[in-house]
């Protein structure tokens, strides 16, 4: 089974926060820490999987990530361009009594929102990038100010998605996460061959049609659906390291090259072929 990785998390010197611009798009990352973060992405699309919300988002996405939810790296698959800002910082790091403060009301009740884990979108989500990323340019204060702007304009703002139910200390959260955990793993092993799903039901100890319902409620995808977006995230891989097309319609698991192409203009917009001439021109 994937392991849910434990990160560890130390602050930038002379900082009481981290600022880091992570590249791990060939790396399933299922992790979490302590620490409150807050996640910029920009790329063509990508996964938003932020507890038990799984989701995609086009273009960029920002979220704030409260303590110890388990989440996906958010360029997880990407092979296009993809740049991420990514702010980590413990909820004690300006201070003990730092929230009791009366004019921080608003950031106090943002960071309690946060362990449900909250989307931010519009004028917010542009508003926000920007101070993003002029952050790592300024000193040490200027970023702190920065930042403070920026939890002020989260906590203020009606631009938001509040991504999960539960907090992520519920038991019945963290027995969804196993699961899911172990769904992952599952079609990332057998997604080239022909993954079944009533044996991925009965290792979860589900039927087949409680799986199914599971699974689209978890998800928002069919499995067979969910499946093809794995395959064709992969096939976009082989292509970009100039495989044919015959090549990696088959390697990903696709048995008639028709449904490969079909399948793959759906998802992307566009044939295999002008994917790669696009590419490699």
């Amino acid at each position: 089974m994937r392991k849910l990785q434990l990160e560890e998390v130390k602050p930038d010197a002379g900082s009481s926060f981290k600022i880091l611009n992570p590249h791990l798009s060939d790396t399933f990352l299922w992790h979490l820490h302590p620490e409150y973060e807050i996640v910029y992405v920009e790329a063509a699309g990508g996964t938003r999987h932020v507890g038990d919300h799984i989701s995609k988002y086009e273009g960029s996405d920002l979220v704030f990530i409260g303590p110890n939810i388990p989440h996906l790296n958010f360029d997880y698959g990407v092979r296009t361009h993809c740049e991420q800002i990514v702010v980590q910082m413990k909820e004690n790091f300006l201070g003990e009594h730092f929230f009791n403060n009366p004019e921080i009301a608003a950031i106090k009740q943002l960071f309690k929102r946060a362990c449900y884990g909250l989307s931010f979108t519009g004028d917010t989500k542009l508003k926000v990038a920007a101070v993003l990323k002029e952050l790592q340019g300024l000193n040490r204060f200027d970023q702190l100010i920065s930042l403070l702007q920026i939890f002020q304009v989260l906590a203020t703002t009606h631009d938001v998605v509040v991504l999960n139910d539960t907090p992520a200390a519920n038991k019945t959260f963290e027995k969804h996460q196993k699961r899911m955990n172990y769904i992952y793993k599952y079609i990332e092993d057998n997604y080239s061959a022909n993954p079944d799903v009533n044996q991925l039901a009965q290792q979860v100890h589900l039927t087949t049609a409680a799986f199914c319902r599971y699974f689209k409620r978890q998800t928002k995808l069919t499995f067979t659906d969910f499946v093809n977006q794995y395959r064709i995230s992969e096939a976009k891989n082989l292509l970009l390291q100039d495989k044919t097309i015959t090549e990696t319609c088959y390697a990903t698991g696709f048995e008639q090259l028709s449904y490969f192409n079909k399948t793959f203009k759906k998802l992307t917009g566009e044939n295999p072929s002008a994917f790669k001439k696009r590419n490699f021109e």
